[in-house]
């Protein structure tokens, strides 16, 4: 029997292996979500289609990656229920009532659209799917209920379309939905982690991530490949430590916050060189992403198992989605008969 009173929705929609962004973002409140809450995960595989409609094969591959990756970090199936997106047809059903709700003016100006549609560089492309996407998040987190949704910073913006959505459901059909809220990770350092290349937020698409899959190999070359401060040429140079790639990962990751002072002090003096800070980066990182591939692998070794989990959460949530549906219909006077 579940006792949990509270529902959760996960917010972020990753449609690739998930990377230490990920991890110290929005997945570090899920961990605590599903302990109280009735935690719900989705795998967002419509989405991933939006973007790559001609590569169905790629996005199949990415799916299951996810999924060994929420296992791999804790999301227990016990605790929380994994499901996967297309497999939940009300969530369509529900995404065309909630566009008549919406102006395509007011998706274009949304925040996180924006600066995704600038990545991703479609140009005059844009597929209709993706540029729907607040519109569809609010229908992934409304079919199950959530008020809870645990979401990075940058995805705030997705949470408040909802909101308005909602209301303005709400407006007009009555009662019906419930507006959820953001949880963003209390770490501001956190919320935005750069990439390897300290250009911008670590991105699958920009090519700058470090994956929770990523062998020994990978994890060394990508750290040592890190930006810090291009005027350091020399061990002896004084340092900058603002911008230094190398400092914000160690202000995140290391154990030790009173030693990576002493760090930087010494680096902006002089005498301290990057691959020195590198290595010890580098042990950090080996040490929190080691025990979760060793986790991942023995999962990836039962397949069987890892479908089973997506099977039975994908059933349990499609029971929630009908009769969510059964509700919206009803406000809306279309349950003919």
């Amino acid at each position: 029997m579940n006792t949990k009173k509270l529902r959760a929705m996960s917010g972020d929609r990753p449609t690739g292996p998930l990377h230490l962004g990920h991890y110290i973002g929005s997945l570090q409140n899920r961990l605590v979500l599903q302990r109280d809450y009735d935690l719900y995960v989705m795998v967002a595989d419509v989405q991933a289609l939006a973007s790559n409609a001609g590569n169905p094969e790629v996005v199949q591959k990415n799916i299951f990656q996810v999924v060994l990756d929420y296992l791999a970090i804790g999301i227990d199936p016990k605790q929380s229920t994994i499901f996967i997106q297309s497999m939940i047809p009300e969530i369509a059903e529900l995404t065309m009532y909630y566009l008549n709700l919406v102006t395509i003016a007011h998706l274009q100006r949304n925040p996180t659209i924006k600066e995704e549609l600038k990545q991703k560089a479609f140009g005059e492309s844009v597929p209709a799917g993706f540029l729907i996407h607040p519109v569809n998040q609010a229908a992934d987190i409304t079919i199950v209920n959530g008020q809870v949704v645990p979401v990075g910073q940058d995805q705030v913006p997705l949470i408040e379309q909802t909101v308005n959505i909602v209301r303005a459901f709400n407006r007009i059909y009555g009662e019906t939905l419930i507006e959820p809220k953001a949880m963003v990770p209390t770490n501001e350092k956190a919320a935005r982690l750069p990439g390897v290349d300290g250009k911008a937020k670590m991105s699958k698409s920009l090519g700058n991530a470090i994956y929770l899959s990523d062998s020994t190999d990978d994890i060394t070359k990508k750290v040592m490949s890190m930006y810090t401060d291009p005027g350091h040429v020399r061990v002896s140079d004084p340092g900058k430590v603002e911008g230094n790639i190398v400092f914000a990962y160690l202000d995140i990751f290391d154990p030790n916050p009173t030693e990576v002072a002493e760090l930087k002090t010494h680096y902006e003096r002089g005498g301290l060189g990057d691959v020195t800070l590198k290595k010890r980066l580098n042990e950090i990182l080996q040490n929190v992403i080691g025990p979760i591939r060793t986790r991942r692998e023995q999962f990836e070794k039962d397949m069987p198992h890892v479908i089973d989990v997506l099977r039975n959460g994908t059933e349990k949530t499609r029971q929630v989605a009908a009769q969510t549906m059964a509700r919206v219909r009803e406000a809306m006077k279309i349950n003919y008969f």
